[in-house]
């Protein structure tokens, strides 16, 4: 069939096509009427755009090990001819098409920065072998640690700056080039840190809060306006907005600023306050375990705003939506 792909019968594909359905001119001439009339009035003239409601494509089968080799055998061949690592690891990004589960994804990525940079310390640790000397500064001083230690910090952010640029690329709305300005901020201030963790000078230091301090209040911003939808000055819910899952509004305001102190848990990785004899590593663990508690808030907001409100354009059902207001079953 057509428009399942999928293989039919001969003897059902010949009673198909001698239905009067299938052989009508009348029929014919309707179906086309109603597809220019779909077209015209709920796609704004845009035929490309109907044909995707109309008549969708099928998922062919899968050919991921096919595929999957052949990126890696662009990657090698790319690499071998000089090309930088970081050119060619634009190129996946870039090629695909990016969903909701794809950039959800990548964001839980990035809250995962702390728990990757402790991991590689303590694979450092133990396969140099300074677990025998008790030497914690070793992996600290070595320039491939200090390198991987960027890479780290830098490829989840990489990431998702390149599906923005992808969806940029595909629907051409600005606000994706806006977010992807958002994490271009976060990349320059982890690469800032990591510098000022080996330089320990004050200018760094000045450069990694102006640097973290500007990605921080980029971030809330889109957490609450563009993420969760809030700060609707005009809504019927002062400061939130008009739709709302959760009856308690105190509880949004609560999430907003558990948010907002947990977005300046920074201040403690460049900082190292020591909370009495609390070592600063022992609160720096803390802090990064928390992470997990403002993802995961930001995680319900992000989907309840995209649920209420289809935000993010990804609405969970295939239904075109009618250009008609909804009548009460009270009315």
């Amino acid at each position: 069939m057509q428009v399942t792909s999928k293989q039919a019968l001969p003897i059902y594909l010949k009673v198909v096509e001698s239905s009067y359905f299938n052989s009508s001119d009348k029929v014919m001439k309707l179906s086309d009427e109603v597809e220019e009339m779909f077209i015209k009035h709920f796609a704004d003239d845009d035929r490309r755009k109907a044909m995707k409601y109309l008549k969708p494509t099928q998922r062919e089968e899968s050919h991921a090990v096919t595929f999957f080799i052949g990126v890696l055998f662009v990657h090698l061949s790319l690499v071998a001819k000089g090309y930088s690592y970081a050119q060619v690891q634009a190129i996946p990004a870039l090629l695909l098409l990016v969903v909701m589960l794809d950039f959800f994804m990548a964001d839980q990525l990035c809250s995962q920065v702390p728990m990757l940079r402790n991991l590689e310390y303590v694979a450092c640790y133990y396969i140099t072998g300074s677990f025998k000397t008790q030497d914690y500064g070793y992996c600290m001083r070595s320039k491939h640690y200090r390198d991987l230690a960027y890479a780290v910090s830098f490829l989840p952010y990489y990431w998702r700056a390149m599906q923005c640029a992808r969806r940029w690329f595909d629907e051409g709305q600005t606000s994706h080039l806006v977010n992807l300005g958002k994490y271009v901020s976060a990349m320059l201030a982890a690469g800032a840190k990591v510098v000022y963790e080996k330089e320990k000078s004050m200018g760094w230091l000045c450069l990694v809060v102006a640097m973290s301090s500007t990605a921080t209040v980029y971030q809330l911003y889109w957490d609450f306006v563009k993420d969760w939808g809030l700060l609707q000055f005009h809504s019927k819910n002062p400061w939130l907005r008009n739709e709302l899952m959760l009856r308690q509004k105190f509880i949004y305001f609560f999430s907003m600023g558990l948010n907002l102190v947990l977005r300046l848990a920074w201040l403690q990785t460049v900082l190292h306050y020591s909370f009495g004899r609390v070592d600063y590593r022992v609160t720096g663990l803390f802090l990064a375990a928390l992470e997990v508690i403002r993802r995961g808030q930001w995680n319900f907001y992000r989907l309840e705003n995209e649920h209420l409100n289809n935000a993010g354009k990804f609405r969970a059902v295939k239904t075109v939506p009618l250009p008609f207001h909804e009548v009460d079953e009270q009315d």
